[in-house]
C-alpha cells in the first residue's frame, strides 16, 4: 500500500512560508519524501536560510508552517542536523 504524498498546495504553501521567512533552500525529507507517510505522519523539512534565525524564530516558523498546513511539521536548519543521520537526510 503506498504512503501519502504532499499535495501541490502543501507544497507551495511550505515554499511560501519559508520563501517568506528568508528560506535559501529547502528540502522534504523523512516519510513524505519516501512516499511512505501515513495519516499520523509529520511533516520533516530541512531547511537553510540566508541570516541565521534564533530558536524563537525557528519556532515561530515551524508553528506557522503547522497552523498552514493543519498538521505536525518538524522543522531542521541544516546547521542543527545530526552528523548520525546526515545521511540518510540527504539520501530521502
Amino acid at each position: 500500500m503506498a504512503g501519502r504524498t504532499l499535495t501541490r498546495t502543501a507544497r507551495e504553501t511550505i515554499v511560501a512560508v519559508l520563501t517568506r521567512n528568508d528560506a535559501e533552500w529547502i528540502a522534504i525529507f523523512g516519510s513524505y519524501a519516501r512516499g511512505s507517510a501515513d495519516p499520523a505522519s509529520d511533516i520533516d523539512i530541512l531547511v537553510r536560510f540566508f541570516r541565521k534565525k534564533s530558536l524563537f524564530q525557528l519556532v515561530r516558523i515551524e508553528d506557522e508552517l503547522a497552523r498552514a498546513l493543519c498538521m505536525k511539521v518538524d522543522l531542521v536548519t541544516e546547521n542543527a542536523v545530526s552528523p548520525y543521520l546526515a545521511d540518510a537526510i540527504y539520501r530521502d
